[in-house]
Order: C-alpha cells, then sequence, then structure tokens
C-alpha cells in the first residue's frame, strides 16, 4: 500500500514538473513573439519616419539628383563643396580657392556641387547656420546661389554671436540682384529649411566631419589651395 502511495506522489511530483516546464516554455516564447513585435514595430516605425524625412522637403531649383546640394558647371570631373556660412575657415577657402573653382566651371572642366550644411549652429544663438543655408537655398531658387554663397562669407559674421538677422539675410539678397520681396517671403518663411537638414543629415551619414571639405571625384583633397585643386581636376579628368 505505502509502495503504490509512493508512486502515486512520484508521478504527481513529475506532472507538477512538467506542468511547470510547459509554463516556462510558454513564457519564453510569449516573451520572444512580444520582443519580435516590438522590433518589427520599430523597424516599421523607423522606415514610415525616415521616408516622410526623405519627403518631407522640397529642394531648390538647380539642386543635384538626391538633393543634397546646389550644382553649377556640367564638367566630366564632380568636385563636391561642404560648407558652413558661418565657419572662418570656410570663408578663408572662398577667398583663395573661389576663383579658381569658378574658372574651373567657366572652362568646362568640373561640375561642383555645393553642399551647404549647418554644422555650427552650436556658435550662434539664432542657428544662424541653419538660417543661412535655408537663405541660400531661396538664392538658388532665384538662380543666384554662387552670387548669395559669396556675399554670404564676406559678410560673415563671427562666431558665438547672433549671426545676422533675417532682415540683413534679405537685404544681401537684394544686393545680389534678388527680387527683395519673393525672396524676403522665403527666407521668412523658412522655406528651405527641410532642405538644410536634409543636407546636413545626408552630409553626416557620408562621413563629412567638418568644413570646408573638398571632394574631387570621390577622393578628398587634404589641402584644398587652388594648385592642389587644380592638380586633383588634371588627375581625374585622364
Amino acid at each position: 500500500m505505502s509502495s503504490r502511495k509512493g508512486q502515486k506522489g512520484a508521478a504527481q511530483v513529475v506532472r507538477q514538473q512538467l506542468a511547470r516546464e510547459r509554463r516556462r516554455r510558454r513564457t519564453i516564447w510569449v516573451s520572444a513573439a512580444a520582443v519580435v513585435v516590438l522590433v518589427i514595430a520599430g523597424l516599421i516605425g523607423w522606415s514610415v519616419w525616415s521616408s516622410q524625412r526623405s519627403d518631407d522637403f522640397t529642394p531648390p531649383t538647380g539642386s543635384a539628383e538626391n538633393g543634397t546640394g546646389v550644382v553649377a558647371g556640367s564638367g566630366p570631373v564632380t568636385v563636391d563643396i561642404y560648407e558652413d556660412f558661418l565657419c572662418p575657415v570656410c570663408k578663408q577657402f572662398d577667398q583663395t580657392s573661389g576663383a579658381t573653382i569658378d574658372q574651373l566651371i567657366s572652362e568646362g572642366k568640373i561640375r561642383v556641387v555645393y553642399h551647404p550644411v549647418a554644422y555650427l549652429n552650436r556658435f550662434s544663438s539664432t542657428e544662424y547656420s541653419t538660417r543661412s543655408s535655408a537663405a541660400s537655398g531661396c538664392a538658388a531658387e532665384g538662380g543666384k546661389f554662387r552670387e548669395y554663397a559669396k556675399a554670404l562669407f564676406e559678410q560673415q559674421p563671427p562666431e558665438g554671436s547672433a549671426g545676422l538677422t533675417d532682415d540683413q539675410l534679405i537685404d544681401i539678397g537684394a544686393g545680389v540682384g534678388l527680387d527683395r520681396d519673393g525672396f524676403g517671403n522665403c527666407v521668412r518663411e523658412g522655406t528651405f529649411k527641410p532642405w538644410t537638414e536634409h543636407v546636413t543629415e545626408q552630409a553626416s551619414r557620408n562621413n563629412i566631419t567638418g568644413t570646408p571639405t573638398v571632394i574631387i571625384d570621390g577622393e578628398q583633397v587634404s589641402n584644398p589651395s587652388p594648385e592642389a585643386i587644380r592638380a586633383a581636376v588634371a588627375a581625374a579628368g585622364k
């Protein structure tokens, strides 16, 4: 009799252990399924967010196909120039090498894509890098990007300041021949701020860590002096 009771007790213990094991497995599978659902939901959410952001901007007239810069020239060698209008070294680059770039464009040797990024917002109290880049988009829409960019560098405010006001940005545009009313509305409404964000984010994805950065047919020019630029263009054109 005691033997039968012992067998029944042992069987009950085994059944309890099996039941606990089944519950544990169900818990693991439910948890794993929940994680998978969360991962899928996250991926879908990121995809939707990414697609919405990529569609949530309008590039100015004359932009590259991917909308990350403004194109000048149509030569066989592509030159990508990443610049921030608050960057003092960018101003220096424009003053020393800008004329060489312009000449190579006029000679039909290069196609330049200007990427006006907003890396230096932290060095102004009004996000001047974003505002000036967006204003350059307005200038590109009016066919005066290069003229406006040069004027912005000529009147570059110091780092750490509030930067130029919107009224000053508009005055500069009018000074290079842009329609004051149309250009002014574009600047005040921040029409191309989403484009500026797109340009800046894509530059960061491309591992552009500073400005100015000059890339000629995929190769970065470490010291973009006029001589170095001409030499790199000549080598790329061979």
